[in-house]
């Protein structure tokens, strides 16, 4: 699990009901951040800091999170928890913390007035620990994947983790799986596909999807190297979800480097790519079903 890099931690708040969440990631202090957006509809906040050549260079948390646009107001409470415990970017008059954060579109899922807002990205960060809760959990609780063929054929996404390794080297990644395409297993056969039917009703494809993704490592990166892991751990999401980063996905993936080790740049990255796609299928073989979206998971173990 991605807290197999030592010093990140993970915390989720979960709304079963409105069938939304969110999902923080709280980072040890010199993390370096980088980040990189694919597809037609994301929804993001703070992501021009982690281009190569802005000022910030230190990450203190990721935020992912339900809820659509609305759900990105979670960040706030994460900034507050942080700002309460003296953690963020030195600006003299305050410190100011800095919390990349995703959001997915779920409203369409459960209630569509439940959304993620700065009193539960607070919650979330007080419940992190070493321990990740999977599948219907946090940022993942309302996801769903395979709606090629509109949403009454979709099926139950989910929150996944996993982590790859070698030598000194820790590569972990979690994924809010809530993808417009299908998912395939390793052998490159479908592992969450779109449930059979006829095509009725509308079935052009809509804005409403979005696989969210950190990646973490023990390994020393500057800011451009994390950028191009992150561009890396997209291939990830390409090898495992077909089709990826489409015009109705935002396809977003956030990366993390504490420092610790120092780690050639084209491992790492294959690391990172093997870690994505098996959080990825993770996020999918743990959800459980909820009213209309069964589980693709039919007696298949993760």
């Amino acid at each position: 699990m991605i807290t197999r890099v030592p010093g990140i931690r993970v915390g989720h708040w979960t709304d079963p009901v409105g069938l939304t969440g969110c999902t923080v990631v709280l980072c040890p202090p010199g993390t370096v951040g980088g980040g990189e957006v694919r597809g037609g509809a994301p929804g993001t906040r703070e992501t021009d800091l982690l281009r190569p050549g802005t000022l910030v260079q230190e990450v203190n948390a990721v935020l992912l999170a339900g809820g659509s646009a609305f759900g990105l107001a979670a960040a706030d409470g994460v900034m507050r928890f942080l700002e309460e415990r003296g953690v963020g970017f030195d600006a003299r008059v305050a410190r100011v913390p800095i919390v990349p954060a995703a959001v997915l579109f779920d409203l369409g899922v459960g209630d569509p007035a439940a959304r993620p807002g700065p009193e539960h990205g607070y919650r979330a960060c007080d419940e992190a620990s070493d321990e990740v809760a999977e599948g219907n959990v946090g940022a993942g609780t309302g996801a769903t994947v395979a709606k090629l063929y509109g949403m009454q054929r979709a099926v139950k996404g989910g929150l996944g983790t996993a982590s790859s390794e070698e030598g000194g080297v820790v590569v972990g990644a979690m994924a809010a799986v809530n993808a417009f395409g299908e998912v395939l297993d390793e052998s490159g056969e479908v592992l969450a596909a779109a449930r059979p039917g006829e095509l009725t009703g509308d079935v052009s494809p809509w804005p409403t999807n979005t696989t969210l993704v950190v990646v973490a490592t023990n390994a020393k990166l500057s800011r451009e190297r994390a950028n191009l892991l992150a561009g890396a751990a997209h291939e990830g999401i390409f090898r495992a979800i077909r089709p990826a980063h489409t015009m109705w996905d935002g396809d977003t993936v956030f990366t993390l480097a504490t420092g610790e080790v120092d780690a050639d740049q084209r491992a790492l990255e294959e690391l990172a790519a093997k870690a994505v796609m098996k959080a990825i299928r993770r996020g999918v073989l743990l959800a459980e079903s909820i009213r209309d979206f069964p589980t693709a998971r039919e007696g298949v173990q993760p």
